[in-house]
């Protein structure tokens, strides 16, 4: 289903899916690593290289936002735009994986 939002970012990666996910709630970039970390039980890890990189690319397509606050720990917000985008997302990824299963003949351990 194509994006009908002038979105440079293209689909989520998961990282940026797991970023946006985390953001649901306000966090600071350490609680965001932790997040994802234990929300996916250790299958990812993001580090901080590369989550930096990635809120600034959300924070410029305005999937979320800065909070006012601690100076020293910087705190994020997903905006309501990247909650729709997070939402179409996961629409997506739900249809790719019943089309998985259905070629696999997987119905029933679903």
């Amino acid at each position: 289903m194509p994006r009908t939002d002038s979105l440079e970012l293209g689909e989520l990666t998961d990282s940026m899916f797991y970023i946006l996910l985390a953001l649901t709630t306000p966090r600071h970039g350490y609680l965001v690593m932790q997040f994802v970390e234990e929300t996916t039980r250790g299958r990812m890890q993001i580090g901080p290289a590369s989550m930096y990189t990635i809120i600034k690319k959300l924070l410029n397509a305005e999937l979320i936002e800065p909070m006012d606050g601690d100076k020293k720990k910087k705190n994020y917000r997903i905006t309501n735009k990247g909650r729709s985008i997070l939402t179409d997302d996961v629409k997506r990824r739900q249809a790719m994986v019943e089309d998985a299963c259905a070629i696999l003949d997987m119905e029933g351990s679903r």
